[in-house]
């Protein structure tokens, strides 16, 4: 995809941000195939990625653009709410929305892993 078609893009979808899911081609792939099967419909990310300096802080009602790993757009999702909370307080409801495990338990495993890994 050129910059100009990704320019396409986003001019549909006035005041987007674009962002990739996961930190590697193979996570990215998996979170946007949950995210297009229905089973994922929520998100997270860690304060200190965003902001100045990082991607834009998410805001009720902007869609925003998944990128394929390559950079290609993949799907539009619009910001329904936006919650910011320690990790030790996410919802058991919100850490399912997610999709990508089947308790609080897990999710928490997983996403302390991956907050690990990438600095956090």
């Amino acid at each position: 995809m050129t910059m100009a078609q990704l320019s396409d893009v986003q001019q549909r979808y006035p005041g987007s941000a674009t962002f990739t899911f996961g930190e590697s081609e193979r996570l990215s792939d998996w979170l946007l195939s949950l995210v297009h099967s229905g089973k994922k419909t929520a998100t997270c990310g860690a304060l200190r990625d965003f902001g100045e300096g990082g991607e834009p802080i998410p805001v009720v009602g902007r869609r925003d653009i998944a990128l394929e790993w390559g950079g290609s757009p993949a799907l539009a999702i619009e910001t329904l709410v936006v919650r910011i909370c320690r990790f030790s307080e996410v919802e058991e409801a919100f850490a399912l929305a997610e999709g990508e495990n089947d308790s609080l338990d897990g999710w928490s495993r997983d996403h302390r892993m991956y907050f690990e890994r990438n600095g956090g």
